[in-house]
């Protein structure tokens, strides 16, 4: 008798054990768990998360695309991708954008600037996945910018997302810090002087590439194109640029729209453009938009080289 009630107190012993360890368990599962419980307190709408607590406090970037879609060129694909302050059309094919929209204008551009990230990285709102930085690695090409950086200086996260691969096309060293430099830099000296102009860029898709690099397979355009209109003063003008090292000026390689449409089969502005205003497509007045002789000057002897 004496065993039997041994055995009986030290099983009651290791139950009473074992139901506190079972205890401390599920209080500890319902502390750290992601359901709610005694003692968790609820989300707060009006807290940060994670990712907003990481956007810079400087930034003016919202949830809502700032390009009108009245400006925006048709697309060959069903890609077209709003990001905050630009939007593009991604041609799967070329593993590029076929065009890319946005504004310049004389108060953004008049803010303090950005610091400059280089974080190159896919674009995860592309579908069927963008070219990666790697497929330009050793390529000769660089990793030539549609929207420029210093277009969207004004604002930390704007710049950061012009370093996504979509944005990005191959371009010869000569080209992008070259003739294309200085093409980026008179659209900003046009958006000072006209307090706004809107800006479709991207390559011409259209003409046999260069060749292919990395393992996407990405297209090496033989040339790019860029059409601005200054609303207010009712201009408009094109540029179709070979993708090589130029000492040629500038305002050789401009045209009409109606010019860029043809060579690239992109309508621009269908939206924008219409009834009287559709003659801006087809004139174009050199002297209506003003160049720098310097700078022309500093890229044959700096740039080009």
């Amino acid at each position: 008798m004496a065993r039997k009630n041994d055995s009986s107190s030290g099983m009651l012993f290791k139950t009473g054990i074992f139901a506190v360890l079972a205890g401390l368990a599920y209080w500890i599962f319902s502390q750290f768990s992601g359901g709610s419980s005694v003692g968790t307190p609820p989300i707060n709408p009006t807290t940060p998360t994670t990712q907003e607590a990481q956007v810079p406090k400087n930034s003016q970037s919202t949830t809502k695309p700032m390009v009108p879609d009245e400006i925006l060129p048709t697309a060959s694909t069903d890609g077209i991708v709003r990001h905050n302050w630009f939007t593009l059309s991604y041609n799967e094919a070329h593993e590029q954008a076929e065009w890319v929209a946005y504004e310049i204008n004389k108060t953004r551009l008049n803010d303090n600037w950005a610091e400059r990230p280089n974080t190159f990285r896919p674009d995860p709102d592309i579908r069927t996945e963008s070219a990666t930085p790697r497929d330009y690695s050793g390529s000769g090409y660089d990793k030539g910018h549609l929207c420029a950086a210093a277009d969207m200086a004004f604002d930390a996260v704007a710049i950061d997302e012009t370093f996504m691969m979509s944005n990005i096309s191959p371009q010869l060293r000569a080209f992008n810090a070259g003739i294309w430099r200085e093409l980026e830099e008179l659209c900003r000296d046009w958006g000072r002087k006209f307090g706004q102009v809107y800006v479709v860029t991207g390559p011409v898709l259209t003409l046999e590439p260069k060749g292919q690099i990395g393992f996407s397979k990405v297209s090496v355009p033989a040339s790019f194109y860029k059409v601005v209109v200054a609303p207010k003063q009712r201009l408009a003008i094109g540029f179709i640029i070979p993708n090589e090292m130029s000492t040629r000026p500038l305002m050789d390689f401009a045209c009409t729209i109606d010019r860029v449409e043809a060579v690239t089969a992109i309508d621009f502005f269908p939206k924008y453009l219409k009834g009287l205003d559709e003659e801006l497509e087809s004139s174009l007045d050199k002297t209506a938009w003003p160049v720098n002789a310097q700078r022309y000057e500093k890229r044959l002897k700096e740039w080009n080289n």
